[in-house]
């Protein structure tokens, strides 16, 4: 995984694009057509006119699917989805509209719907944002998330203009809440749920436009015994020029050790661990008994310590339910034996997300709802959910603790935006690309940023740790972000993970003692 390594890769397109502000002339209109239908798939083409008589300089289209429908490939637009909820937005060069000019944006589907409850930068797609009806509201502005617990969400907003009696609060097509007031808070919803509102306001001569929907996760998705901000650092099983440490001396900085790495054996799928012979020499005798009473140390410190299997070298491969098996059932006798909180899947050589899945859910069904899973892809692994890591960490969404890419080693690349490629070593490329994550499918608490803990750490992507705060900023609070800005603070961000504790230390700890602090201020 993390040996010095420089990865040259192809840059490829990422699947989501942020939704930037439009500048709406009140009249626009959005009509939807399949124009191929062959079975098992159709592709649909959504018309955006601008119906006023002044230019507009943005569009946003949004709408839901019914169960059973879903979206592939699409073209000539930026697509956010939330669920079932989708919003494309214009790209660069299709945004702006003069009065009576068009642009068209399509996409691939397969099932049987098509889309609902659609809506045009607000207003309904079929009627349009023209002139409201005299006397009724204007549509309230600066929708927001501003609380959630594990079984409530509120909302603010800002009072829309005109004479108001109230608003009402939509998901979907259904009203969840009438208030008097710029607030509203959903009672009664499950843990660890998201959901999709939108506003509007209304009095007695009607119902203004709905606002843009803004979406939100009910508390409860993260393990109680973990922090809400958590520092992950890996710990080498080997010999290399950073420092050597026995597992105890990890600095208390860190709250989640990665143990670097299980080993695959002559048994597909299998997997094995010990003290490596090279480090248990260069520390003066250090055994897999002392290794355990380590991990019991880390543990009476408030620590959680998870075996990664794979690494850079790594060649465990689970291509089908035997292996499946056999991964999850030798995984589980290591946690038994040593003590170790949960599983880290590192595997850099490739993995199939449909037996690897199979192989987590056995291993939870064995270990318990404790059971710790994280996933440490590298950078060009999370650039589409088409890809076979996004994919494994979708389909274990509900078992899944953190996802924390490797932001280095990467070369350039694209980021949620679509609109260039962002260098690594800088704060844009690491929040553009978490964004990816954040934008497309993941809790903000199943990601993290994994960046390098200094010189020597890795061969590209190494960052100062001021800036590792600078993007965990940008991310949760919308503050020292550099050119790029994501389309919406994720206070709930998990935190960060450096390769490696032993390069922090050999570096003076300054990854560490800088971004652990750091992760204690965030909301």
């Amino acid at each position: 995984m993390k040996r010095p390594l420089v990865l040259f890769v192809t840059v490829i397109l990422a699947c989501l694009g942020t939704v930037a502000p439009v500048a709406s002339a009140a009249g626009e209109r959005a009509t939807f057509a399949k124009v191929s239908d062959w079975g098992s798939g159709w592709e649909g083409r959504f018309t955006v006119t601008n119906g006023a008589t002044t230019p507009i300089t943005g569009w946003r289209v949004e709408f839901d699917l019914p169960a059973g429908t879903t979206l592939g490939s699409y073209w000539d637009a930026l697509l956010t989805t939330s669920g079932s909820h989708h919003t494309f937005a214009n790209r660069e060069y299709n945004g702006s509209l003069a009065p009576g000019a068009s642009a068209t944006f399509g996409f691939l589907g397969t099932g049987p719907g098509a889309p609902l409850n659609c809506r045009v930068n607000g207003a309904d797609c079929a009627s349009g944002g023209g002139d409201p009806q005299p006397g009724v509201p204007g549509v309230p502005g600066g929708v927001r998330v501003t609380g959630t617990t594990a079984s409530s969400i509120t909302l603010g907003w800002s009072a829309a203009s005109g004479t108001v009696t109230g608003y009402r609060v939509y998901e979907g097509t259904s009203v969840r809440a009438t208030v008097a007031g710029t607030s509203a808070t959903i009672s009664g919803l499950p843990a660890c749920s998201s959901r999709t509102y939108a506003v509007a306001a209304y009095n007695g001569l009607g119902e203004s436009a709905r606002s843009t929907s803004v979406s939100a996760t009910t508390a409860g998705c993260q393990q109680a015994d973990l922090p809400r901000h958590l520092l992950t650092g890996y710990w080498h099983n080997f010999v290399n020029p950073a420092t050597e440490l026995r597992l105890s001396a990890v600095p208390d900085e860190y709250d989640l050790v990665a143990v670097a790495f299980a080993e695959a054996t002559s048994t597909p799928g299998a997997v094995r661990f010990g003290v490596d012979p090279g480090l248990s020499s260069a520390l003066g005798g250090y055994s897999d008994e002392a290794f355990k009473a380590d991990i019991a140390t880390l543990h009476a410190r408030g620590k959680k310590v998870i075996l990664s299997v794979g690494g850079e070298a790594g060649r465990v491969s689970v291509g089908d339910s035997t292996s499946a098996a056999n991964f999850a059932d030798s995984v589980h006798a290591i946690m038994a034996g040593y003590g170790f909180d949960g599983v880290d899947i590192d595997l850099e050589n490739g993995l199939n997300p449909t037996y690897m899945a199979q192989a987590l859910r056995s291993l939870r069904s064995q270990a318990g709802s404790e059971l710790i899973i994280t996933m440490a892809p590298q950078t060009i692994d999370m650039q589409s959910t088409g890809g076979s890591y996004f994919a494994l960490a979708l389909a274990i969404k509900d078992i899944l603790t953190v996802v924390h890419t490797q932001f280095y080693n990467s070369g350039s690349m694209l980021g949620c935006d679509q609109s260039q490629a962002y260098s690594q070593g800088t704060v844009d490329f690491i929040t553009a690309l978490a964004c990816i994550q954040l934008e497309n499918g993941l809790r903000p608490d199943q990601v993290a940023v994994g960046l390098p803990a200094g010189p020597g750490a890795a061969g590209g992507g190494v960052v100062a740790p001021s800036v590792v705060d600078d993007a965990l900023d940008c991310l949760a609070r919308g503050t020292n972000c550099g050119s790029f800005h994501p389309p919406r603070t994720y206070p709930d961000i998990r935190g960060a993970m450096t390769w490696s504790v032993n390069w922090d230390v050999a570096n003076g700890n300054g990854f560490a003692r800088t971004v652990a602090p750091h992760l204690d201020t965030l909301p």
